[in-house]
């Protein structure tokens, strides 16, 4: 099956077809800058040029990740667009745009759903905790192929009274000049918490240090397997599409 898949972000709007039997995409992705003055209607506008990019029939499938919490369809908190965007009922704002039926997600979501169906995650069943480590600490859930929609697991208060992405982000690592034994320790703070509060099965982590996993990884200590994202830049993507055929099949 065939969906289409689009990663909105404060710099860049990015989509493409999704191959959701194989979980990977149909065609190159296609990125248009986001606009300077990221309104509702001024990104509505970057998505149907995105969309209209490719050939695809009315009856594909369309989800939509944006940078915020998404409460039935609806903006509850914008931090990276426009300030306008919230309380913005952002799946009939973009559905209308495009004059056909949009999903709308959170970001960390889609990714979290992307690297838990097709990547990281694989064919492991229960509970799946992804966490992506950069400016702050985004999470995404998934039970059992279910998403559980709009955690917010890097605000968590630590025992030392920290919040989790305060104590313990890879901008705070950068920020601190913390070396990989240092920083592991934190991460052992806030990855305590997350079992002793959700025991996940697998913890998968992300964001753009990942790629460092081999020098901070081993050193934690977790009853459930962790492991490195797989699915890099394009998980956003097919995890919006994947949420989005979901949706219109339900």
């Amino acid at each position: 099956m065939i969906a289409f898949g689009i990663d909105i972000g404060g710099s860049g709007i990015k989509g493409a077809p999704v191959d959701l039997d194989k979980g990977a995409l149909a065609q190159p992705r296609h990125r248009i800058p986001t606009p300077a003055k990221s309104t509702p209607g001024n990104v509505a506008d970057i998505v149907k040029q995105l969309v209209d990019h490719f050939d695809i029939p009315d009856s594909m499938p369309v989800g939509v990740a944006l940078p915020a919490p998404i409460v039935h369809g609806t903006v509850a908190l914008m931090a990276n667009l426009h300030k306008s965007w919230l309380g913005i009922d952002a799946a009939s704002l973009l559905g209308e745009a495009l004059g056909r039926h949009v999903t709308v997600v959170n970001d960390a979501d889609a990714a979290g759903y992307g690297e838990a169906e097709y990547g990281a995650a694989h064919g492991v069943p229960g509970s799946i905790l992804v966490t992506t480590l950069g400016t702050g600490i985004g999470s995404a859930l998934v039970v059992n192929h279910e998403l559980v929609p709009n955690t917010e697991f890097g605000h968590l208060t630590l025992p030392n009274g920290k919040e989790a992405e305060a104590w313990a982000s890879s901008a705070v690592k950068d920020r601190e000049k913390l070396s990989w034994k240092a920083w592991a320790k934190r991460l052992q703070d806030v990855y305590s918490q997350y079992e002793l509060l959700l025991n996940p099965d697998l913890i998968i982590v992300g964001g753009g240090i990942s790629k460092n996993a081999d020098k901070y990884l081993p050193l934690l200590d977790t009853r459930a397997t962790i492991v490195p994202a797989t699915m890099r830049n394009s998980a956003g993507i097919i995890g919006a599409a994947a949420l989005g055929a979901r949706e219109s099949h339900a």
